[in-house]
């Protein structure tokens, strides 16, 4: 699969009017949304990763093949100005004011911690919205088996939601691939029916 990377837009008028069905990637800053993309491409350096959370504040676009998908601004990092969280605020809303032009998001968190405030604002945003999503529980090669189960189960739990629309992933390890992967196709599928 050769995946390009589109563009990045700042404003709403650079928003990209899908050609291909729209996903979508969201989470908190360091949830891990770049080191996901970079898996699903199997290519290390397409979305540029950072130990320093914060770092997308743009909008990415990136060529699937098959699909788009969109990289959004990490929300929910204290450590930016009060001004630039709203800036990234405002990108998001105008983002998913488009909703029809978005097929799916996939929302990340850290399979380690349970859901922040921030969390639980964005899956109340898209059930209010009728977007549909799926939670990744990101960094899963962190916990044993055992503890990625039961993790996933809180997750579920925390959100209101069954244990198969919350995916333990990792982008070191690669577990949780095939089944992302397997979930991207039955989105694309239902596009086409």
């Amino acid at each position: 699969m050769d995946v390009k990377f589109i563009t990045s837009a700042a404003t709403e008028a650079q928003f990209l009017r899908p050609e291909k069905p729209m996903l979508a990637v969201c989470g908190k800053s360091n949830s891990g949304k770049s080191t996901l993309i970079n898996l699903l491409a199997n290519r290390k350096g397409l979305a540029k990763t950072s130990s320093a959370p914060g770092r997308t504040r743009l909008v990415n676009y990136f060529d699937f093949g098959q699909y788009w998908l969109a990289d959004l601004p990490g929300y929910g990092y204290a450590a930016v100005s009060r001004s630039e969280k709203e800036k990234w605020g405002k990108t998001l809303d105008k983002f998913f004011a488009r909703k029809e032009d978005i097929k799916h998001v996939f929302v990340l968190c850290d399979i380690r911690r349970d859901p922040s405030e921030d969390d639980m604002q964005m899956l109340t945003f898209l059930n209010y919205h009728i977007i549909p999503f799926t939670v990744i529980a990101t960094k899963s090669d962190k916990l044993s088996r055992m503890k990625r189960k039961e993790r996933v189960r809180a997750l579920a739990q925390a959100f209101g939601l069954g244990t198969e629309n919350v995916f333990a992933v990792s982008g070191l390890s690669g577990e949780g691939k095939e089944e992302l992967l397997a979930k991207i196709t039955q989105i694309i599928q239902t596009e086409k029916d």
